[in-house]
């Protein structure tokens, strides 16, 4: 992983292959950001108007490189863009910091050391520049065989990958202020866990089933000190987890529920994370159509999310108890699969009739949302690729939260704002439990097609227990990006919601939620 380190140099004195400098969209013209003083100082005050030349527009995420002056050490001076340059007075936003840091890296790919010069005016400023530059240099090729190996296969000699950005060192730091060093090892540890969950979601199937997913939490908990306990298909079908067995059974991969717990002996509060966790989703009988199977390796992105976040919060010792339940499991269709019309007993005692086996996270979630509630924590959170009717709803960037709380609904919303996650608030309209009402069972794993998504939200609340905070994050759309990259977000798995969970825990750790 790309190293961060923090230092006093400027962006002129920098002993780097390249110095990374802000600019931005102005009334009139291209506007040099705060930081690259020194190097628009060597080019005689005229960096502006070079950039300009070049084509620069200031627009984010846009990159522009160019030979560096005399009078700078870096010889590759790269501009990027952080948008529109903020009113007199005003500092420029820490997610456009992380956005053009994550640009820079992602397009310093080979470079050995770069120095960001972006404007640093406190040590959140630091860390926003950290955390992209360090998830802007990610990149997957556990799978290519010149990633595995450093030999391009036969016929494939000019796909060789450049190697992500080896150091990022941010400029006009303080490394020896408590808080900027604080702030750099959060960027670090947190960095290190979103690029964790990426990789989970990013490996194929054939190579991630719910045992090996286990394996993964058993060996992270072993290095960070965690508690885990794993259930296999024997503990779960004898402790009547029907939900988890139900949407698993087709496969010959059996399902896995994971207790993955960070304890501090300060800790006032524990806050329960419960995360989806189907490795590949098929459909199950009621099939997929052609066409969206491809990713659907990615529909574990909320276990992943769930499990980096425990892991984060163990590695910055946070004074919470966070204990994460990742609810894994295969949907596939065979001779031994669940049937649309098959009634269910839930770990709960609750009984439900599956009228689409491709509703199938909302059945495993619900056995780990109740095994969750028995601990009686101060609050759940559940997180999940859930429902194509949220991506409808919001787009491909933006997750959709409910909850049975609506103070907890806003303060999660304030957080995933705070942090830089898009998202958005969402109802749980009652008269919408009615279209679940099943003349077999307790109720159906379906209800009103308009609305699916408040429907599935629904559907989860039956299985919180009384009077547990409770809310539900379904992260449909942004979970996995099939577009080109752009700001720190990669093609792929992207980590999603990680840096809410994480803000969240601290936030219950300080007492800021009640």
């Amino acid at each position: 992983m790309t190293a961060l380190t923090l230092s006093t140099s400027s962006a002129a004195t920098v002993r780097a292959d390249a110095v990374v400098i802000g600019v931005a969209k102005g009334a009139k013209s291209v506007v040099v950001a705060p930081g690259a003083e020194a190097v628009d100082k060597a080019f005689g005050g005229k960096l502006a108007a070079v950039l300009e030349t070049l084509g620069a527009t200031g627009a984010e995420g846009e990159v522009t490189k160019l030979p560096s002056a005399d009078g700078v050490k870096a010889p590759v001076v790269l501009a990027v863009g952080l948008g529109d340059a903020p009113a007199k007075g005003e500092a420029y936003g820490n997610e456009a910091l992380r956005r053009a840091a994550g640009s820079a890296a992602r397009a310093l790919a080979g470079t050995k050391k770069a120095g960001f010069a972006l404007p640093v005016e406190d040590a959140e400023a630091a860390a926003a520049v950290g955390e992209g530059a360090l998830l802007g240099a990610y990149s997957f090729t556990a799978f290519r065989s010149n990633g595995q190996n450093g030999k391009a296969a036969k016929g494939r000699k000019n796909e060789a990958k450049s190697a992500p950005l080896g150091e990022a060192a941010i400029l006009g730091a303080k490394p020896r202020d408590k808080e900027f060093k604080a702030a750099a090892e959060r960027a670090q540890a947190l960095a290190a866990e979103i690029n964790r969950a990426r990789d989970l979601i990013n490996t194929p199937s054939n190579a991630l089933d719910p045992k090996q997913f286990a394996a993964e939490a058993q060996a992270a908990a072993k290095e960070f000190g965690l508690q885990v306990e794993v259930l296999d298909e024997k503990a779960l079908k004898k402790g009547g987890y029907g939900g988890l067995m139900g949407v698993g059974q087709g496969s010959e991969a059996p399902p896995r529920l994971v207790r993955i717990a960070h304890t501090h002996a300060d800790a006032e509060k524990t806050l329960a994370l419960v995360g989806k966790g189907i490795t590949y989703d098929s459909g199950g009988i009621s099939l997929k159509p052609a066409g969206h199977n491809e990713t659907m390796k990615c529909d574990m992105s909320g276990a992943a999310a769930v499990f980096a976040a425990v892991v984060t919060a163990a590695r910055l010792d946070l004074p919470v108890n966070v204990t994460g339940w990742l609810a894994l499991a295969e949907n596939m269709p065979s001779g031994s699969a669940t049937r649309p019309g098959d009634v269910l007993t839930m770990y709960s005692g609750k009984t439900v009739e599956v009228l689409n086996t491709d509703a199938e996270g909302r059945l495993v979630l619900a056995d780990a949302l109740t095994r969750a509630s028995e601990e009686s924590p101060d609050a759940i959170v559940d997180v999940a690729t859930l429902t194509g009717a949220m991506v409808l709803a919001l787009g491909h960037r933006t997750f959709g939260i409910m909850a049975n709380d609506e103070a907890f609904r806003t303060a999660i919303h304030e957080i995933a704002e705070e942090v830089g996650e898009q998202s958005w608030p969402m109802p749980m309209p009652a008269e919408l439990r009615k279209g679940m009402d099943s003349p077999v069972a307790d109720i159906a794993n379906m209800g009103d097609r308009m609305g699916g998504g408040l429907v599935a939200g629904l559907f989860l609340k039956e299985f919180v227990g009384e009077g547990i905070t409770w809310a539900h994050l379904d992260i449909a759309g942004p979970a996995f990006h099939e577009g080109a990259p752009w700001g720190y977000t990669p093609k792929g798995g992207t980590g999603s919601s990680v840096r809410t969970l994480v803000r969240l825990a601290e936030r219950t750790a300080a007492g800021d939620l009640g």
